[in-house]
C-alpha cells in the first residue's frame, strides 16, 4: 500500500511541477471487455469475464503521457468493484506503457495493488477527437474474495476502446 501511495505522489509531482501549458490534455471515457487468464473454479465465482467502464484523463508531452483512470467493474467475480489506476505511456499513434492500480470491492481496498502492461493505438477521427483502442494485461500476486479463505490468481486480459477529447 505504501508503494502505491509513493507512485501516486510521484505522478502527482510530475503533473503539477511540469509546465501544464505544454503538451495536450485529453479527457474521455470508454469500456473494456475483460477475461481472466485462468478458469476460476472457486465456489461462488461464476463469471470469469465481463465488461468494465471508465473515465479517463491523459496529459501528453511529445512522446510521453501520464494517464489517470477511474474504472467501474460491475459484477467482477461476483462483486462490484472500482479501480483507480495510473499509467505512464510512451509513443504517439502507437504506444505502450505500464501502470498500477488498486481494486476497491465490498467497501475495502485490496491489500496489494495490481500492475498492468498496455499497448494501444490512438486514432484521430475528427479534429480534437481521439479514439484509443488498447489491450492490457493486469496481474497481482492474488486476491482474496469476500467470505472466501482462498486466494485466487486474477491475471486478466482487457481489450478496450475509449473516446477522448483534446482540450
Amino acid at each position: 500500500m505504501n508503494r502505491l501511495l509513493m507512485v501516486i505522489l510521484a505522478l502527482g509531482l510530475v503533473l503539477f511541477t511540469a509546465d501544464l501549458q505544454a503538451g495536450e490534455h485529453r479527457i474521455g471515457g470508454g469500456a473494456n471487455y475483460w477475461v481472466a487468464v485462468d478458469d476460476l473454479d472457486e465456489e461462488g465465482v461464476d463469471d470469469d469475464d465481463g465488461f468494465s467502464y471508465f473515465v479517463s484523463y491523459q496529459h501528453w508531452w511529445d512522446f510521453v503521457a501520464v494517464e489517470v483512470d477511474m474504472e467501474l467493474m460491475p459484477d467482477r467475480f461476483g462483486e462490484n468493484a472500482y479501480a483507480p489506476e495510473a499509467y505512464i505511456l510512451v509513443g504517439s499513434t502507437i504506444y505502450a506503457g505500464a501502470g498500477i492500480g488498486l481494486v476497491r470491492s465490498d467497501g475495502d481496498f485490496a491489500d496489494d495493488p495490481f500492475y498492468a502492461f498496455r499497448a494501444g493505438l490512438n486514432l484521430e477521427l475528427l479534429p480534437r477527437v481521439i479514439v484509443d483502442i488498447s489491450a492490457n494485461y493486469r496481474f497481482n500476486d492474488s486476491v482474496q474474495l469476500e467470505d472466501d479463505d482462498t486466494d485466487i490468481d486474477t491475471d486478466t486480459i482487457f481489450l478496450g476502446a475509449a473516446v477522448r477529447f483534446a482540450l
